[in-house]
């Protein structure tokens, strides 16, 4: 350093000094949330405005959560609340115990918003089916979650509304998705590698299926993975997950199948999104949901999201003759052995129906009769 940079007041000191070079660094704290906390900050900016706490709070609860999964499921309930409480004229922060046993019961006969046929894009009406138990539950427990938020970062404390207001039963062994067998999934992904109907993504769409299965996957999961976190590992391929469920890091190994359908379609591509649009942009849920619906269609099998893959491949390995419940919970991600163990009571309570026994002997007494 020379004599003039060791100078105090010079040019060269005031670029060095710590105040300086704090102020350097210095940026809005709202330029690190994520996505989905940038987006319900945007909705509730265009409502509210800059001089409402709102859209500050409301963000930094969702930036708060530990999962992508449950950022976007409070996301999406927290606005039904909002507009709930808007429309009955009161702020959602001000909504007290009477408001929200009334959101409870609105939930429950209000119909839900859907597109409408030949209209404008965006246009919406409210005339679908009333919500399901899930999404009400969603959403009550978003609220109950933004009010729990409040009384931890507020100095007074915040009484939630919501902590007397009951919520929907849902029973953890009933699933609405229909599973596949695994003669059903190998014809799936057979539709997925020759028949799907974009012949360019076919090797997308192959390769995302295999490895969404073999590695008991998220969709939320996969669609964050990019091409810089596969590597190598004890001999093993792997996929290194930077967030699970809950906010934890996995390390998945990829089967050499799943592995060679994946090298075939990125044809040596070494960074971007795993999976990407033809532009190298995201792959979001919605194009997955319609391309499973289109694989669906084209391989006679029921239509379904993405979300009961997971569900399909835990199922099936549980049902190897060989299976250790200990390693799939821990291949699942389910930090709670029973949530494992549900899978398997939610097929034997369709292949241990005590009906089937019941049916045949029915049968066998009226074939009997009429013989």
């Amino acid at each position: 350093m020379t004599d003039e940079q060791r100078q105090p007041g010079t040019g060269s000191e005031a670029v060095h000094s710590p105040r300086s070079t704090l102020s350097t660094f210095q940026r809005d704290p709202r330029d690190l949330w994520p996505e989905h906390a940038r987006k319900l900050y945007d909705h509730l900016l265009a409502l509210y405005g800059e001089g409402d706490p709102l859209p500050t709070l409301a963000a930094s609860w969702i930036a708060h959560q530990r999962s992508v999964n449950t950022m976007k499921a409070y996301a999406r309930g927290f606005r039904v609340f909002e507009e709930f409480a808007r429309e009955h004229g009161t702020h959602p922060m001000a909504v007290k115990f009477s408001l929200a046993e009334g959101f409870r019961l609105w939930l429950e006969t209000t119909p839900q918003w859907v597109r409408v046929k030949g209209g404008r894009p965006g246009e919406m009406t409210r005339t679908g089916k009333p919500y399901s138990d899930a999404s009400r539950a969603n959403s009550l427990s978003s609220a109950s979650s933004f009010f729990g938020f409040l009384d931890k970062i507020s100095d007074d404390g915040v009484k939630n509304p919501f902590d007397a207001v009951q919520r929907p039963y849902i029973d953890p062994d009933y699933s609405s998705t229909p599973g596949y067998t695994e003669q059903q999934w190998a014809k799936l992904l057979v539709t997925a590698r020759d028949e799907h109907r974009i012949a360019a993504y076919r090797k997308r769409t192959y390769a995302m299926l295999l490895v969404l299965y073999t590695l008991c996957l998220r969709i939320d999961a996969l669609l964050n993975a990019r091409v810089e976190d596969l590597g190598y590992d004890k001999g093993h391929r792997v996929l290194l997950l930077e967030k699970v469920k809950g906010g934890g890091r996995a390390k998945k190994p990829i089967p050499p199948a799943a592995w060679d359908a994946l090298q075939d379609y990125l044809d040596g591509r070494e960074t971007g999104w795993l999976f990407c649009t033809a532009t190298c942009g995201q792959l979001d849920e919605p194009a997955v949901w319609r391309t499973l619906q289109s694989l669906a269609t084209r391989a006679g099998l029921p239509k379904r999201g993405p979300h009961g893959t997971k569900v399909d491949a835990i199922t099936h390995a549980l049902a190897k003759p060989d299976s250790r419940p200990d390693k799939i919970q821990r291949w699942a991600d389910h930090k709670d052995s029973r949530t494992t163990q549900r899978y398997n009571a939610r097929k034997e309570l369709l292949d241990d129906s005590p009906g089937y026994g019941l049916a045949a002997d029915v049968a066998g007494a009226l074939t009997h009769d009429t013989g």
